[in-house]
């Protein structure tokens, strides 16, 4: 390990987890409108994707990827038009006036949820190429199988901690006030982060 830049590494697997994004906007709308276990199983999507994409970069996925067009060219076009429909239906949801529905009859299963954050993350073709960089810069060629293992299960521990300590926060009591008194403003500023996000991803290209 005296040669694997674990401090780099980390740090900027913390800032890709931590900063606002179409993942940490969907934990926490999820949780102000739904509560805290629908919260936490959409987190764990979040994190099982994002484990999915570290392994696959660390195993070389996102040289395939990159020598393969077509591959990114098909998650780029699911992943674009998946945060297109979040953003139609955040959109959709700004425009009804009224109070939103009952939380009891509202909230989604645990199985959606979880479906809903690792289809979030599945979705999005730059996860494995920023895995794919980071393991390129902060890891030397020939590093041994146990630094990698133990890199990877340092990065799925963090944005562990991270999503899941979003959806504790947001759930809280008064993030749940907060949503119901500005659901309208909340949902057009994820509808807006939806659209966003899929023009950025649908305009991508590989370099």
């Amino acid at each position: 390990m005296e040669n694997v830049n674990l401090v780099l590494i980390m740090a900027a697997a913390f800032l890709g987890a931590a900063s606002p994004g179409p993942a940490t906007l969907t934990i926490a709308g999820t949780s102000m409108q739904h509560g805290r276990k629908p919260g936490l199983a959409l987190a764990a999507g979040v994190c099982t994707g994002s484990l999915i994409w570290s392994v696959s970069a660390a195993f070389g996925l996102g040289a395939v990827m990159l020598a393969n067009a077509w591959m990114f060219e098909a998650v780029r076009y699911f992943g674009a038009g998946y945060l297109m429909y979040l953003a139609i239906r955040s959109a959709r949801s700004a425009l009804r006036p009224g109070a939103p529905e009952l939380r009891a009859s509202a909230v989604p299963t645990l199985r959606s949820a979880y479906g809903k954050g690792l289809a979030l993350h599945l979705t999005n073709p730059k996860a494995v190429l920023f895995f794919g960089s980071l393991y390129a810069i902060g890891l030397p060629a020939g590093t041994p199988l146990s630094a990698l293992l133990v890199v990877m299960a340092a990065i799925a521990v963090q944005s562990t901690l991270i999503f899941h300590g979003y959806a504790l926060l947001f759930s809280s009591s008064t993030a749940s006030r907060m949503y119901l008194r500005l659901r309208r403003g909340f949902e057009a500023v994820f509808a807006a982060t939806f659209g966003a996000a899929s023009w950025q991803i649908l305009v991508a290209r590989l370099s």
